[in-house]
C-alpha cells in the first residue's frame, strides 16, 4: 500500500471552505499516533495545487507549518474563503471538517500484525551459527527520494565480512511508530535476495516482540520470511524497564542491554525462530561497541551509499 498516496487521496476529500487537522487524518487512516507523520507528508507534498496540504492546521486551530512559508499557506487559505486572524482559524469548529471516506488502513494492518503474532516461535531454530547478518536502511530528507539499504554478512565467530548486498528503493509507507515492518520490510526481501546464500540468522535494526501487538518489524520480516530473525532498538518506543529486562503486561519482553557501563542502552528483543535468552546472547557475543558489529557496519554502509548516491 502506498501511504504517502492514500492520505493525499483523504486530504483531497475536503470541500472548498473547509479544513481539517493532522489529527483527524491520522484518525481517518486508523491511528492517532500517525499524526506526526501526517504533519511530515504534509511538508513534504510535491504539489500543493494538486493536493491542497494548507487546509491541515492544528486541533486549536492554529496553522502549523507549510513547505512553502507561512504567508503562502494564509493566502491560500483566505483565496479557499478560510479566514485567517493572528495565526488561527476564525470560527475553527465551524469550518473543520472531518467526514472522511475511509477504509483506516492503519486498523487493517494491526490486525494483520496480531494474526501474525499468533505465529511467532521463540524457540531457537537454526543450526550453527557459521555466519550472522545485520542489516539496515538510511533514508534522505526528502521521504520521496530512494531509501538506501545495507545488509552485511559476517562470519559469527572471526567478524571478518563474508559478503555484502546494497539497494536502494523509492518508500510507499511513511515512519510510523509502531508500523516499521511496513516501511522496511520490501527493502530487505530485495536485500536478502540478493546474497549468495541466506543466513542463519538476521539482526534487524527495530523491535522484535517489543511491541503493542508483540509483533514488530523484526518479529514481522522473521514470520513472512520464514528465517531466524532479532530485533535490536536503539530506543524504547513500549514497555518499561526492570533490572534490564523490559516488561510489557507483566511479561519479559527484550532486554536493555548496555556494552558497559555509562552507554546508553540498546534493545534486544527476539523476533522469530530465537530465544529470548539467545537473542542477548548473540547479541552480546556480536558487541565491541554500543552496536552489534552486523548491524554497525549495515548502518555506515547504508549512510556511505546514500550520501554518494545524492
Amino acid at each position: 500500500m502506498n501511504l504517502f498516496e492514500y492520505t493525499y487521496n483523504l486530504v483531497r476529500q475536503i470541500p472548498p471552505g473547509k479544513v481539517s487537522t493532522y489529527g483527524a487524518v491520522a484518525i481517518a487512516l486508523g491511528d492517532r499516533v500517525a499524526s506526526r507523520a501526517v504533519g511530515r507528508m504534509m511538508n513534504q507534498n510535491p504539489d500543493a495545487d494538486d493536493m491542497p496540504c494548507f487546509k491541515i492546521v492544528h486541533s486549536d486551530g492554529r496553522l502549523g507549518g507549510f513547505g512553502l512559508g507561512i504567508d503562502d499557506k494564509i493566502r491560500r487559505l483566505q483565496q479557499d474563503s478560510v479566514h485567517v486572524n493572528k495565526g488561527r482559524i476564525v470560527d475553527f469548529e465551524d469550518v473543520f471538517f472531518n467526514d472522511f471516506r475511509t477504509e483506516y488502513p492503519l486498523k487493517i494492518l494491526r490486525e494483520e500484525q496480531i494474526n501474525l503474532s499468533r505465529n511467532i516461535s521463540l524457540q531457537d531454530d537454526f543450526g550453527e551459527l557459521v555466519t550472522v547478518a545485520g542489516i539496515d536502511v538510511a533514508y534522505p530528507d526528502n521521504e520521496f527520494h530512494e531509501a538506501c539499504g545495507a545488509c552485511v554478512v559476517l562470519d559469527y565467530n572471526t567478524m571478518q565480512v563474508i559478503e555484502e548486498s546494497v539497494v536502494f528503493s523509492p518508500t510507499e509507507f511513511p515512519f510510523i511508530s509502531t508500523y516499521f515492518s511496513y516501511r522496511e520490510l520490501p527493502i530487505v526481501q530485495k536485500l536478502l535476495s540478493h546474497l549468495r546464500l541466506t543466513p542463519p540468522l538476521v539482526l534487524l535494526d527495530g523491535n522484535g516482540i517489543i511491541h503493542p501487538a508483540r509483533c514488530g518489524f523484526a518479529s514481522h520480516a522473521g514470520i513472512t520470511l520464514n528465517i531466524p530473525t532479532i530485533g535490536v532498538a536503539k530506543t524504547l518506543l513500549y514497555g518499561t524497564v526492570k533490572d534490564s529486562q523490559v516488561m510489557i503486561d507483566k511479561e519479559q519482553r527484550g532486554y536493555a542491554f548496555s556494552i558497559k557501563q555509562g552507554i546508553k542502552p540498546i534493545y534486544v528483543s527476539p523476533g522469530h525462530r530465537v530465544s529470548l535468552k539467545t537473542s542477548l546472547e548473540v547479541v552480546k557475543h556480536l558487541s565491541s561497541s554500543k552496536n552489534p558489529e552486523p548491524l554497525r557496519l549495515a548502518h555506515h554502509l547504508a549512510k556511505k551509499n546514500l550520501q554518494q548516491n545524492r
